[in-house]
């Protein structure tokens, strides 16, 4: 049967989405049409580039934000002991450290953060971020929440999951990239410094699942142990470099030589369709060609000012380079914490120790990064239409010492808390200097305005442009929706 799609996404709540995965099939269903994916992607684009602009959605911020960065404090930070400090509270709750006065009136943090107490009037706090645990009182099925929107079936009571998957629900990163593909030559999305990890399990939620491998993100792991500062140094981007023998010229004939090939291969072009091979040996060759990736990777290329600035860290450069990503084109950076939870040090899981480590270790390192990184891009301007975003799986618990997830916890340490957790959100039409809701009188729960990790999703799809209940399908050909939230519309200016 041959069905010519008409409008474009005419059966979804976004046509500005273009041709539909239902539309595409029936068209490569049909023999008599000829056509090759490279048409399906040429009808794609005409589509997107003729759809009506009145069935886009709207609202506060709506397609704002051409790129986001995700700063991923893996691990949970302690809301009560950075930027949610309370007082007249039990001595097992009061944060060690001092609250200081920020820029905004009636608003402390603690004085861990010094310099982005100066800078809060650029950004919106969400203090109320919340969810209940089933099964997500760990770092693995916390992670995978707050990457995916979505919790999986199995779930151990420990919230340890099994490796990826092809099954899984895409990180919102590669669901961004493919509604959202970039127009230049650039890598259109990439993870730094290294994987989410928890234990054994490493890159749940931090790949494009059922999506396909075409969607998953560069990603971008020196070499060298987390506690490695100097890693930053040590980039290898050698899969984008030119051999000095291949001349563009030269890669460029071969393309064309891989055209004639292809036009003779329409039985193999059926079988790979689902894969965008064409367009993705485009991308990659186009990449190459440019050396604009290669370019952006070159941190050595900023002033030692700048670089001091972000601090001489594997977290700091990393923020730098993100800078520069975004910069040259990149549509989705997301910055992992450098250091993998359930570990000592820099971590943010702090079971034990919790004083010293986060004066002397992550307290520093994340006001003098994220403090640089959001001057930085506001400076340049870059804040108009980038979205920033920093936030961990969850919380600490109020209470030192005590047990919430089976782990052992010293009088100086915090558990896992998810009930009540804050977010840093900036840029691309946000809010400038605002607090969105409040935690009670312990940072136990919200009082006002919770905020669910998947509304926190939903809000980026709306900023980037894309409907949150967009209809994507499964590995079993299922519709499923990116989040099943709405955006908070409330952060937005």
């Amino acid at each position: 049967m041959i069905i010519l799609p008409g409008v474009a996404g005419k059966d979804l709540c976004d046509r500005h989405l273009g041709v539909t995965r239902r539309d595409v099939l029936r068209a490569g269903g049909s023999a008599m049409l000829g056509l090759s994916l490279a048409d399906m992607l040429r009808l794609q684009a005409h589509a997107a580039t003729n759809s009506d602009p009145k069935s886009a959605v709207g609202g506060k911020g709506w397609g704002r934000a051409k790129s986001v960065v995700l700063i991923y404090l893996q691990g949970g930070p302690s809301h009560l002991d950075l930027w949610d400090p309370k007082d007249n509270v039990p001595d097992n709750v009061r944060s060690v450290f001092k609250a200081i006065p920020t820029k905004l009136p009636g608003v402390n943090f603690t004085e861990n953060l010094p310099q982005l107490a100066q800078l809060n009037d650029r950004f919106t706090m969400i203090r109320s971020m919340s969810y209940t645990p089933n099964g997500l009182f760990n770092h693995t099925a916390a992670i995978y929440q707050m990457m995916t929107g979505y919790t999986t079936d199995k779930v151990s009571p420990s919230g340890q999951l099994e490796p990826p998957s092809p099954k899984d629900f895409p990180n919102f990163g590669s669901q961004i990239i493919r509604l959202k593909p970039t127009t230049q030559p650039m890598l259109p999305f990439v993870m730094l410094p290294r994987p989410l990890q928890e234990s054994n399990v490493v890159g749940k939620g931090g790949t494009a699942g059922f999506l396909g491998r075409a969607y998953d993100p560069y990603t971008l792991y020196p070499e060298g142990d987390d506690m490695d500062m100097t890693k930053m140094e040590r980039i290898k981007v050698d899969d984008l470099k030119l051999r000095p023998e291949v001349f563009a010229s030269r890669l460029e004939r071969r393309a064309k030589l891989r055209e004639v090939i292809d036009a003779q291969m329409p039985e193999v072009d059926k079988a790979v369709a689902d894969y965008d091979l064409d367009t993705y040996y485009d991308k990659a060759l186009n990449l190459v060609i440019s050396g604009r990736a290669r370019e952006a990777f070159n941190l050595s290329s900023e002033n030692a000012e700048t670089r001091a600035m972000y601090g001489k860290n594997t977290f700091g450069q990393s923020l730098l380079l993100a800078r520069r990503l975004v910069e040259a084109g990149t549509r989705v950076v997301e910055v992992v914490w450098p250091k993998v939870a359930n570990s000592d040090n820099h971590s943010w899981d702090h079971h034990v120790g919790l004083s010293d480590r986060m004066k002397t270790r992550s307290g520093p390192m994340l006001d003098t990064g994220l403090s640089a990184f959001i001057k930085d891009m506001d400076q340049r301007g870059m804040l108009e239409d980038t979205l920033v975003v920093a936030v961990g799986e969850f919380g600490r618990s109020p209470q030192r010492g005590v047990s919430t997830s089976g782990n052992n916890n010293s009088a100086d340490g915090r558990d896992h808390w998810p009930y009540c957790y804050t977010a840093v959100v900036a840029g691309a039409g946000t809010k400038r200097g605002y607090v969105h809701g409040k935690s009670d009188k312990t940072a136990s729960a919200p009082t006002d305005d919770p905020v669910h990790p998947g509304q926190l999703l939903a809000t980026i799809y709306h900023a980037v442009g894309i409907a949150p209940n967009t209809i994507v399908y499964n590995h079993l050909k299922q519709p499923r929706e990116l989040v099943q939230a709405e955006p908070v519309q409330a952060l937005f200016a």
